[in-house]
C-alpha cells in the first residue's frame, strides 16, 4: 500500500463552514464525568487535550437534550440549564484556545434509558412504542401530540449548541437510543403514521427532527447525523436487509438538511452487505451510506486498537503490516472523508500526532487501566 494514502488522512478537509485541519475525528465516547450533569473544568481539560494532540474534529460524548426522560445517568453531561452551558462555553472556548474543532452529540436514550433511571427517577421511560430492544414491553409510547415538544427538546438543544459557539453537531441516531428506535421495526410498532411497517414512516421522525433542527441553526450550520445497524447487546440487528433499503433511510434525511453521515460499525473493514456481486460485496458501510447518500460519510469500528495502527508503520511511513491496509485501501476507494478514532484516544491525548510524526512507538495501548484514567 503506498505510504501517501496515510499523508492523505493528514490533509484539510472542507465541508460548508467545517475546517479540519486533518481526516481524524474524536469519536463520541460516554463517561459519566460531569456530575449533576455539569461539565467541569475537567472536562474542558479533557477536550483540549485531544485538540492539542492533532485531532482535527472533536464529537464530544453524548449529551442529553431538555426532552423528557432523556437518559438515565445523573452523571452524563447536559445540554440544557445555566450551570450546564456555561460548563459547555468553557469547554468550547478550550478547545478553539488549543486550534480545534468541536461539535456536541446530542442525545435521547429513549427506552435504553430502563425502568430504574438515577436521573429523573420518577419520570417514565418513553419511546416510540414502549418496547424495549429485546421485545419486551418498557415504559410507554409517545403519544402523536407528544412527537412535537420532543422535536421542539432537539431543536432547543441544537440551538445551544450555535449559541455556545460550536462549529456544528450531531444527532445521535444510533445504537438503538430514541431516533434509531423509530427507525427499526422491532421497536416501532406505531399506526399514526410514524411507524409500523413501513419503512417511510418509520423515518418520518427522524427526518423531521432534521428538517426542525436545520431551519432554527440555519443552512450553513453543519449537521452530522450518526446511525447503526446493529443496537446496544443486539449487535446482529439490521435497520436495512439492502442497500435499496439503506437508501430510503438516508435519503431522507439528507433531503432533510444532513450535511454529513456517520455510519457506527464495530469493525470499520466489515463488508455492509456481502450478498452483492463483485466489489460492492466488499464495501464497508460508510462507502455504501457515501455512494447512496451522496454526502460526505465518517467510518469508524475499532481504528487503532489491537497494534492496528501503532504497529502498521516504521518511522518512515512505510507500512509494516496488513492491519492498517484495508482503512487505507477504503480511503484510496472513496468510501469515506473521515475517520473517527474512540478508545485509542482514550488510552492516549496524542496518538494523531504520533502517529503523524512516525512516532508510534511512543502510543499508549488502550487497556481498562488506560479507561480508568480517561485522561
Amino acid at each position: 500500500m503506498d505510504e501517501s494514502h496515510l499523508t492523505d488522512l493528514f490533509e484539510p478537509f472542507e465541508y460548508k463552514s467545517l475546517r479540519l485541519a486533518n481526516r481524524f475525528a474524536m469519536a463520541p465516547m460516554t463517561r459519566g464525568f460531569s456530575p449533576n450533569g455539569v461539565p467541569g473544568e475537567d472536562v474542558a481539560g479533557y477536550y483540549r487535550r485531544r485538540a492539542e494532540g492533532g485531532v482535527g474534529l472533536i464529537i464530544t460524548e453524548g449529551t442529553y437534550i431538555p426532552g423528557v426522560a432523556a437518559g438515565p445517568m445523573r452523571s452524563v453531561p447536559r445540554f440544557y440549564g445555566a450551570d450546564s452551558l456555561a460548563g459547555w462555553r468553557r469547554v468550547v472556548d478550550e478547545v478553539h484556545a488549543a486550534g480545534g474543532v468541536i461539535i456536541p452529540q446530542l442525545w435521547h436514550t429513549g427506552v435504553e434509558r430502563g425502568d430504574h433511571p438515577k436521573f429523573e427517577p420518577d419520570v417514565e421511560t418513553v419511546s416510540p412504542s414502549g418496547i424495549a430492544l429485546d421485545g419486551s414491553r418498557m415504559g410507554r409510547a409517545l403519544t402523536t401530540p407528544e412527537l412535537d415538544a420532543m422535536l421542539e427538546a432537539w431543536v432547543a438543544a441544537a440551538v445551544n449548541a450555535k449559541d455556545l459557539g460550536f462549529d456544528g453537531l450531531e444527532l445521535h441516531g444510533a445504537h438503538g437510543y430514541l431516533l434509531d428506535e423509530f427507525l427499526w421495526e422491532r421497536t416501532n410498532l406505531r399506526d399514526d403514521g410514524y411507524g409500523g411497517p413501513s419503512l417511510d414512516a418509520r423515518v418520518r421522525f427522524p427526518a423531521e427532527v432534521v428538517a426542525a433542527v436545520r431551519g432554527a441553526v440555519g443552512p450553513d450550520f453543519p449537521i452530522v447525523y450518526r446511525f447503526s445497524q446493529w443496537k446496544s447487546n443486539h449487535y446482529d440487528a439490521r435497520l436495512a436487509d439492502t442497500p435499496a433499503e439503506l437508501e430510503r433511510i438516508l435519503t431522507p434525511l439528507v433531503d432533510s438538511g444532513v450535511d454529513i453521515l456517520h455510519p457506527s460499525t464495530r469493525r470499520h473493514w466489515e463488508p455492509a452487505f456481502p450478498a452483492e456481486a463483485g466489489r460492492d460485496g466488499e464495501l464497508g458501510l460508510a462507502g455504501w451510506t457515501k455512494r447512496l447518500a451522496g454526502v460526505p460519510a465518517i467510518t469508524v469500528g475499532s481504528v487503532g486498537l489491537d497494534g492496528v495502527f501503532t504497529s502498521a508503520f516504521t518511522g518512515d511511513g512505510v507500512a509494516q503490516t496488513s492491519g492498517i491496509e484495508p482503512l487505507l485501501r477504503q480511503f484510496e476507494g472513496g468510501e469515506f472523508d473521515i475517520v473517527a478514532v474512540g478508545r485509542a484516544l482514550l488510552a492516549d491525548p496524542h496518538w494523531v500526532r504520533k502517529l503523524r510524526d512516525g512516532r508510534t512507538d511512543e502510543h499508549v495501548m488502550f487497556s481498562n487501566e488506560a479507561r480508568a484514567s480517561l485522561s
